[in-house]
């Protein structure tokens, strides 16, 4: 049984990997926090509360849900934090009343800290949004390092070819880690192990029309309808823009690592000017499993085996 406590910021990606957390029969789910980043975090913390409430199975250990009161170096545009009230608006989710999974008596960052040092074993720590959450609560508490097996991070680029197109930004870093590139320097100087899933391997799972159809094809599931359902609330309409399944990739691939291909290399970011946020390979750096590669196939069959499994 892996232990894991998941961090994320709360759009429909977010939202789709908490649900197929829930589905892994060998996952122990310690706890969830939320981060006001890629979603609004009060409707992001509700839709949290509610998924839990339909989909958390039987038998798990009672969950809570974390508000974090971190805050943006650089906000996500508001046209794509949208996307989290429409999901905490599904009929789904709300047919049976107000939700009953709690809130965390704590801010995401201390109950980061008091979920990973009450754990009898090591925790998988997987995030898929800013790493400000674990940044802070190392700053608070050094020694969570000790209980904390590995680090999956859905974050940066290697490539040079980020996906931030803001004014004084230069394109080469990743929302997550412009989002507050401090945080990502303070964990890169930690002693974690660190896996990055980064868009170099994000963009082989990308968002089809088939896709869509795939999901609304088998809509009598209704992990899979929700699934189908939250994924109609992202259009990427910029050119040449795609949406692809970044935090759906790094959850599964904490779990499943078969489904990925990964190298060693060292790295380190860059905090402050117009490449701030900017991850990088250098030989100065720090060692990271990096995921190079995943078998798209693979991961779009493990998504559906999980949601259907929720039946």
């Amino acid at each position: 049984m892996k232990n894991v406590y998941f961090n994320h910021d709360g759009n429909v990606d977010d939202l789709v990997s908490l649900l197929l957390l829930l589905q892994m029969p060998d996952v122990n789910l310690l706890g969830v926090g939320v981060t006001d980043a890629d979603g609004y975090v009060d409707p992001s913390v509700s839709a949290s509360r509610k998924i839990v409430d339909l989909f958390g199975t039987e038998g798990r250990k009672p969950l809570d849900i974390a508000k974090s009161n971190s805050r943006a170096i650089h906000q996500f545009p508001d046209a794509w934090r949208l996307s989290s009230f429409s999901f905490d608006d599904f009929p789904m989710l709300n047919e049976h009343g107000a939700p009953k999974t709690p809130v965390a008596a704590k801010p995401g960052h201390l109950d980061m800290i008091d979920k990973i040092k009450a754990s009898e074993e090591k925790v998988t720590l997987v995030m898929t949004g800013p790493l400000s959450d674990l940044a802070r609560a190392l700053e608070v508490d050094p020694s969570i390092t000790e209980n904390i097996e590995s680090l999956h991070w859905m974050g940066g680029a290697l490539n040079s070819k980020g996906n931030v197109a803001a004014p004084g930004a230069d394109d080469t870093m990743e929302w997550n880690a412009y989002w507050d590139a401090e945080a990502v320097k303070r964990v890169w100087d930690s002693d974690l192990k660190i896996v990055m899933v980064g868009l170099d391997s994000t963009d082989q799972v990308p968002l089809t029309s088939e896709l869509r159809l795939r999901w609304a094809t088998q809509r009598q599931h209704r992990a899979l309808d929700l699934i189908g359902q939250g994924y109609s609330l992202v259009h990427s309409f910029e050119a040449n823009s795609i949406y692809y399944l970044w935090d759906v990739l790094t959850t599964l691939a904490s779990r499943y690592p078969e489904l990925v291909e990964s190298i060693q290399v060292k790295t380190d970011v860059i905090t402050e000017g117009e490449s701030e946020g900017r991850t990088y390979q250098t030989d100065e750096g720090r060692e990271i499993t990096f995921i190079t590669s995943v078998d798209a196939d693979a991961f779009y069959d493990k998504i559906d085996e999980l949601a259907i499994s929720a039946d």
